[in-house]
């Protein structure tokens, strides 16, 4: 059969655009599996065979060996990660290639390697990389290659102590927030901190600033999350007095130190399912999650903690139309929009998601 263009979908109603997903879902079969993320829109997630954070779903979708087809509504590094950890059968498909990430977009390999051989050339070789799962994959591979490790907003702190247990110092990259919020819980002071830009020379520091810093910080961040600010902690609680402040880790340690609560995805999900009847929350992540949360527990207040933030607007470009094309082409035989990583970035890029996954 033809391919199909992605033009052809271009004003297409709502109603037809669904029954013919699920149409194609149905033809397909148990060769395909569509995997949805959290912060993704509703129209798209409710498409979704399987719904989680990145990891999560890269690891549930591994355990789908009868899936021929994995077709992730997320952005470019989280399909990446889905190819290095799936089947060699296994072709995963990103419907919007323009669906990116501009925290994974601020560590680029060239720039984390020439601060990774200045480090050196300063005489600092007790380092260790780790990155955020929100990287790309040869961002992850660096870390395979030179002994380092990844790490989720879920498991940061436990992977601090092992990466301790094995160097003095960690150089943690793309998200400085987490990495801060992350080192101060486990008891690093921020003045044992310092920020790498790779912008200035030396990332902005002097020497004896980074060869007494205990966690060197990538300067990078989460276009939504970083976008919380402290005010809108005291804006909340002057309105609803006391609520709950639950915020993800990826916000300033400004916002996190004010918070009642601070956690991943999975973890918000799950507090606001525990949290009681009546019960108030001010949650400062991705819009999207936070509205379908609200509508799941009407029995009590769920609000973003700002209400002038807008949703992830990378992720945003997974829209219901671009899902369409890309099934509609898998069941005429034609695989668009496929996410491959090179044989020897998957190799390097799996051993530091396996050391990860060998200390949970």
């Amino acid at each position: 059969m033809e391919k199909r263009q992605i033009e052809e979908y271009t004003g297409l109603g709502a109603e037809e655009i669904g029954e013919r997903i699920e149409e194609a879902r149905r033809e397909l079969g148990e060769r395909l599996v569509i995997l949805g993320h959290h912060y993704q829109r509703d129209d798209v997630i409710r498409h979704a065979d399987l719904t989680g954070d990145s990891f999560r779903l890269a690891d549930l979708a591994s355990r789908r060996p009868e899936a021929e087809y994995l077709v992730f509504c997320g952005v470019h590094f989280m399909a990446e990660s889905a190819d290095v950890l799936s089947a060699p059968h296994q072709q995963v498909i990103l419907p919007d290639l323009a669906a990116g990430c501009s925290m994974a977009d601020m560590a680029q390999l060239d720039q984390v390697e020439t601060a990774w051989e200045q480090l050196r050339d300063l005489g600092i070789t007790d380092l260790l990389p780790v990155t955020y799962m929100n990287s790309a994959a040869d961002i992850k591979a660096f870390c395979g290659r030179h002994g380092g490790i990844v790490c989720t907003s879920s498991n940061a702190l436990p992977l601090y102590k092992w990466a301790f247990s094995r160097s003095e110092r960690l150089f943690f990259f793309p998200d400085e927030h987490l990495g801060r919020n992350t080192g101060i819980q486990f008891g690093i002071p921020l003045d044992q901190m310092v920020v790498w830009d790779p912008r200035l020379e030396l990332g902005g520091n002097s020497p004896e600033a980074l060869r007494q810093a205990r966690i060197i910080l990538w300067k990078g961040f989460c276009s939504v999350h970083g976008r919380f600010l402290p005010r809108h902690v005291a804006e909340r609680r002057a309105e609803y007095p006391g609520i709950n402040i639950l915020v993800h880790p990826e916000c300033r340690y400004e916002v996190v130190s004010q918070a009642d609560y601070v956690g991943s995805t999975e973890y918000i999900i799950r507090k606001l399912d525990e949290a009681p009847a009546g019960s108030a929350w001010a949650v400062g992540t991705e819009l999207n999650l936070v509205n379908r949360l609200a509508n799941q527990h009407t029995d009590k207040l769920v609000t973003l903690l700002a209400p002038d933030l807008c949703m992830c607007a990378t992720m945003f470009r997974i829209a219901p139309e671009n899902l369409l094309w890309s099934l509609e082409n898998l069941v005429a035989g034609h695989v668009v929009n496929r996410i491959i990583v090179d044989a020897e970035t998957a190799d390097w890029a799996r051993i530091a998601l396996d050391r990860m996954l060998s200390i949970q």
